[in-house]
């Protein structure tokens, strides 16, 4: 039977969550916002171009790759990137982010000039009301400044990504003169951005959609809608996915949800689910040697019940799973072992199924284990071993295994 026929899905229950053809593309934030995490450790330059081939390796459309105006080390990584980009062919687009100010956008016109690449300017400005009193700022500054650096970005043949952070918190009027402004000057993509992880799913669509019907459709011409999300309430992938739904073109996100304070929208997690939800077709098999890398390079961990890339995430001691497990792979059919007891489909993201066995484990989990490994799965042999992690409080080692199971000449 099709995978359709044997689960039935509440999720498309009352129609399709994205209107029919939407495509979605995906902009990394690692090596910029994913990098402002307080707890990272900043990678080198090799290790930034290796993360960034991994993210090519996983048909990423766009990363932000900097940003220069912080200083000379930002800058050389960023040339470095870029170089990168052109030597090696790759189809990611680079953009890096910068204040609406020239001193921030002329590094970005150097590096771009001396690599040969266009770099997409991601110009940010506060647009929130809370914001604009800590600062001191009023519309009307924020317009004339959001004037002159799109302006001059474009003058200068840089494509622009005009940003507005905050603006989940921010009034819809103020969000409509500043946006406005940035397209009549020549920016080509806006982004939303829940800085502060403020939104509700319906938060993202309503915003979205006010963005569609309020700035998009009355600029004309076309203009790429971008969703910028934070993970302080949990809900950055769900925001995401209605920002989607409602009519964003292109999604933000970090690895292993890296970003200021808990983090940006974890790209890793946003693939999973638009490939599961049919918006993207892309090979995902080096999706956790991504996540590893990014790890790896920042000095961070990633937790063992991590979806997906997680050491826990297909992993499992208890008996009745394992039994349900290996009944399905004995039908030699990837896709129903991996989805009996999982609603994320292993193999689709170059994983497997993990038995192991352990105190609530059963038969079943001792079977698996040996034949998995080649090994005879005799009665005594799996008595044996069932009846050590009884009475184990943890699971047990393959070392140990390994010793129950010659200790009777695998009898």
């Amino acid at each position: 039977m099709e995978g359709s026929e044997l689960i039935y899905d509440w999720n498309a229950a009352a129609g399709p969550a994205f209107p029919p053809g939407t495509r979605v593309q995906l902009d990394d934030e690692t090596l910029r916002d994913g990098l402002q995490n307080p707890s990272v450790h900043q990678p080198s330059a090799k290790e930034k171009i290796e993360i960034l081939h991994l993210m090519e390796a996983l048909s990423l459309d766009s990363a932000d790759i900097g940003f220069p105006g912080a200083g000379a080390r930002a800058a050389a990584d960023v040339e470095a990137l870029a170089r990168e980009i052109v030597s090696g062919r790759m189809k990611v687009r680079p953009n890096c982010a910068a204040r609406i100010v020239e001193d921030d956008i002329r590094p970005i016109l150097k590096i771009s000039e001396q690599a040969g690449i266009a770099i997409e300017v991601a110009m940010f400005t506060g647009s929130s009301a809370i914001r604009r009193l800590v600062e001191d700022w009023s519309v009307d500054h924020l317009q004339r400044a959001t004037e002159a650096a799109v302006r001059f970005a474009v003058s200068h043949g840089l494509p622009v990504m005009y940003v507005t952070e905050d603006s989940t918190r921010a009034d819809g009027e103020t969000l409509k003169r500043l946006y406005t402004t940035a397209i009549r000057c020549g920016a080509r993509a806006i982004t939303l951005c829940d800085t502060a992880g403020h939104a509700l799913p319906q938060g993202a669509y309503n915003l979205v959609r006010f963005a569609v019907e309020n700035i998009i459709r009355p600029c004309g011409g076309s203009i790429r809608l971008d969703w910028h999300g934070h993970c302080d309430r949990g809900l950055a992938v769900a925001n995401s996915l209605a920002a989607v739904a409602a009519g964003a073109n292109q999604i933000h996100g970090a690895a292993n949800s890296l970003g200021e304070r808990v983090g940006n929208t974890p790209m890793e997690l946003l693939l999973v689910n638009l490939r599961l939800a049919g918006l993207i077709q892309q090979d995902l098999s080096r999706l956790k040697e991504y996540c590893e890398k990014v790890a790896q390079a920042t000095h961070t961990s990633i937790p063992a019940n991590y979806p997906v890339v997680g050491s826990d995430a297909f992993r499992t001691a208890t008996g009745i799973h394992a039994a349900a497990i290996l009944k399905a792979s004995k039908r030699k059919e990837a896709m129903l072992a991996n989805t009996v007891y999982s609603g994320v489909p292993a193999h689709l993201f170059g994983l497997e199924q993990n038995i192991e066995i352990g105190p609530l484990s059963g038969r079943s989990n001792v079977v698996y284990w040996l034949e998995k490994r080649g090994l005879a799965a005799s009665e005594k042999a799996v008595g044996r071993i069932l009846e050590a992690a009884k009475k184990s409080s943890a699971i047990l080692t393959e070392s140990e295994i390994r010793r129950l199971y010659a200790e009777g000449g695998s009898q």
